[in-house]
């Protein structure tokens, strides 16, 4: 009788908790914004290389090289950088030097400044 009651408490606990999880994970997946969004230039975040530099950066422009799986040579028009985009982002169609992209993430000073993308944006 003891563990019985212990695993209906224990249900009662973890259910609910799954379940917002879950409602929380939907959310957040249904949202796609497509608004004005506060942009950066290549040119500008290139002002600052200090190794100790790191913040938040939106860029538009396009991919026009590839250098190896995730590591990408970008171009907004203003000048080049190197971006590496996180392995879990997939786009819904190919993509070539033309495309138009925003890309969201944190820019990083150094001997090679990049930007560690976290999510692409088809323009």
């Amino acid at each position: 009788m003891k563990k019985t009651v212990i695993a209906i408490a224990t249900a009662a606990i973890i259910l609910p908790t799954a379940a917002l999880a879950g409602d929380h994970d939907k959310n957040e997946s249904a949202l796609n914004y497509s608004g004005p969004v506060e942009t950066v230039t290549v040119a500008e975040l290139l002002q600052d290389t200090s190794m100790f530099t790191e913040k938040e950066a939106i860029v538009e422009g396009q991919l026009i090289k590839q250098i190896n799986a995730d590591t990408f040579i970008f171009s907004d028009g203003t000048k080049e950088i190197q971006v590496e985009i996180d392995d879990d982002i997939t786009m819904p169609a190919a993509i070539n030097a033309s495309t138009r992209l925003r890309l969201y993430g944190e820019y990083e000073g150094g001997n090679t400044p990049e930007i560690e993308v976290d999510r692409v944006q088809l323009l």
